[in-house]
């Protein structure tokens, strides 16, 4: 982690990315690659692919460029793919089910444990082979299981109350998904998904083609 440490965000947020590229190209039994022909898939310049992946380490060489299969394992690494997360859900709605429901995760090495609601009608229903709990359970498991990333589906004014449950019971890792911003610890890290925000992001590119 310390590695990281002096590497901006916008460097790491680039990062799903090459993953997501060098898995197809494994995929597609392709052994080594130039940055320049990985410019040409990712939509990343070749110069700015040289300069993050040298922030790391030196993966490529001269006139050879990249070894697919090693750069991947070693974008995993740096992503922290090498273990097992172990994480619950918070809020059983549309989106909560939706990310339940998706076996990719799994996939990645994110394994969902649990998952909580405060609806009556949800509470003891299963979303693939997983009960949905009282959410006043959760304390209790947090402290009888160890779960490193707490996954926040529930409304925005909920938000903040369910994230210092997780807190107080060890989680270091937050995933939300409510649109607020939530107060955690420095040893605390949260990863927004404001789905609203990229919408009218998405509404101002298509204002300016106006």
């Amino acid at each position: 982690m310390d590695k990281k440490k002096n590497i901006s965000m916008a460097v790491i947020r680039r990062l799903p990315k090459y993953h997501r590229y060098l898995g197809d190209l494994m995929k597609n039994d392709v052994d080594r690659i130039s940055s320049k022909e990985l410019s040409e898939k990712i939509g990343f310049t070749a110069s700015q692919i040289r300069q993050d992946l040298n922030c790391f380490g030196d993966f490529g060489q001269q006139g050879y460029g990249y070894n697919v299969s090693e750069l991947y394992s070693q974008i995993c690494n740096i992503l922290g793919l090498v273990k097992l997360y172990k994480t619950v859900i918070i809020g059983a709605g549309n989106i909560g089910q939706a990310i339940a429901n998706y076996t990719g995760f799994e996939k990645l090495g994110f394994e969902l444990k649990s998952i909580f609601d405060v609806n009556p009608k949800l509470i003891g229903l299963r979303i693939r082979d997983i009960e949905i709990k009282d959410i006043d359970y959760l304390p209790d498991f947090l402290k009888e299981n160890t779960i490193d990333i707490g996954i926040i589906c529930v409304p925005s004014i909920n938000a903040q109350k369910v994230c210092d449950i997780l807190v107080k019971n060890g989680v270091k890792g937050i995933w939300n998904f409510a649109p607020v911003d939530l107060v955690v610890p420095d040893d605390v890290k949260v990863e927004g998904v404001h789905l609203s925000d990229s919408l009218l992001i998405l509404s101002c590119l298509l204002n300016d083609m106006e």
